[in-house]
């Protein structure tokens, strides 16, 4: 068989290869009837345009760059499908990059990525969100992007989530349990997420009339290992806490990794909750107690406002999302 080009579809639309491009490219301008009329055609042939033709003939690569400097492995696999949702849905292609945000040639490897791969625009996740130089470099450069969870978010566009009133509704979870010792493993303070999660715990702490304790603030780095680490710290005090919250999914499956291996019965003597609601949330026994941040429509609506701009379609902002709390089995009223 011949394979389907556009002169195909133009003839089976009664329209001219000019407006089947603009259709197929999502261009503004073209009526709805004769739209309809091309896309049915395009379903009728299957026709696939050749991404190099296409991009040939646009002077785009349609392709969309999602840069990552992230420990989390849940966290990236979960914007990684909610970008490629979004790409799929425009004919777009996506290039995954991970990064060392604090590497010496950071920068050099990001300009080589833009020069190299030509993407159309950039998905930006934390930390990488808010490095100053690579920030720079994208407006003195025109180059479009999106960011996932900025700390500065005014001026730019992206989404976002109120992760500090999230938080401190966790440690009212905890509190109306009658946990008084509660501990906090931070998250890297390298993301904004870190940091919002600690002012959260803290305003928490507050609100319940709870004096901070230093022994009960364990640095993390948002991944297992330190979340092992940290639950090791705490659970080998000589006045352990009775709850523990971990700035992310990931430290708080390793917290109860390691309560397992003290023995330490997990929600009956420590209750362990975390924040994001990732896959692994729901993969640990016990099923965790957690803020679900929707991190997989965070992508997608990060790439969604990113494509707006791009396909001329209008201009994109920064979304905010709702957070849910999900109470699970890992949570339970302080022991006496």
């Amino acid at each position: 068989m011949s394979r389907v080009t556009i002169n195909d579809v133009a003839r089976a639309s009664d329209t001219s290869k000019k407006t089947v491009s603009r259709v197929l490219n999502q261009e503004p301008g073209v009526r709805k009837e004769v739209r309809d009329r091309v896309l049915a055609a395009v379903a009728e042939l299957k026709y696939r345009p050749l991404a190099s033709a296409r991009s040939l003939a646009s002077n785009r690569s349609f392709m969309i760059g999602l840069l990552y400097d992230n420990l989390s492995p849940s966290y990236v696999m979960e914007v990684q499908a909610g970008v490629q949702e979004a790409c799929e849905a425009h004919q777009y292609s996506m290039m995954v990059q991970p990064l060392d945000s604090t590497a010496a040639d950071f920068m050099e490897r990001v300009e080589g990525i833009l020069w190299r791969h030509r993407p159309d625009g950039l998905v930006l996740t934390p930390p990488i969100t808010d490095h100053p130089a690579l920030l720079a470099h994208l407006c003195a450069t025109g180059t479009p992007f999106t960011s996932i969870a900025p700390r500065k978010p005014k001026g730019i566009a992206g989404v976002i989530l109120q992760e500090r009133e999230a938080a401190a509704a966790m440690v009212d979870h905890l509190v109306a349990l009658g946990h008084r010792r509660i501990a906090h493993i931070i998250g890297d303070p390298k993301h904004g997420a870190g940091v919002w999660r600690l002012a959260g715990f803290r305003d928490g702490l507050e609100r319940a009339g709870i004096e901070e304790r230093a022994e009960y603030m364990v640095q993390g780095r948002f991944s297992f290992e330190s979340g092992v680490k940290a639950a090791r710290q705490l659970l080998q005090l000589k006045q352990r806490p009775t709850a523990i919250f971990a700035a992310d999914d990931d430290m708080a499956v390793g917290a109860i990794w390691a309560a397992a291996e003290a023995g330490v019965s997990v929600p009956g003597e420590v209750s362990i909750c975390g924040f994001d609601d990732t896959t692994i949330a729901t993969q640990v026994w016990p099923l965790l107690t957690t803020v679900h941040q929707p991190v997989r429509d965070m992508g997608k609506r990060a790439t969604e406002e990113l494509l707006l701009g791009l396909l001329g379609k209008g201009e994109p902002r920064m979304v905010e999302v709702d957070y849910l709390m999900r109470l699970r089995d890992s949570t339970a009223p302080a022991p006496r």
